[in-house]
């Protein structure tokens, strides 16, 4: 069965951990790289990455793009929004449409 994991700074991801989700926290790109490899191998499905940690893991997230698993999927954190995530969702939909309907 495939897992979820949610992977940014502590305070971010804690409240994620009630709802039954897999917490790893991390503090910068440089600690967060190899646990996001690490999950990849271990067989989660989706992983939430916080657009903090995104904004530094440019390599990481494309490496992964394409893959069948796991989906990452960028979420606010604890600082707000940077836009990251909903410019991905963006260029997803204008890949699969052809149009940009957002």
């Amino acid at each position: 069965m495939y897992r979820i994991a949610v992977l940014g700074d502590k305070d971010s991801v804690l409240g994620f951990k009630a709802l039954g989700l897999d917490v790893f926290p991390a503090d910068s790109p440089d600690t967060a790289r190899p646990i996001l490899h690490r999950l990849a191998k271990q067989g989660y499905a989706i992983v939430y990455l916080t657009e903090q940690l995104a904004a530094g893991m440019g390599a990481e997230i494309a490496r992964y793009k394409d893959e069948l698993t796991p989906a990452i999927i960028l979420i606010p954190g604890k600082e707000g929004s940077l836009g990251i995530g909903m410019e991905q969702i963006k260029t997803a939909v204008e890949r699969a449409v052809g149009a940009d309907i957002l």
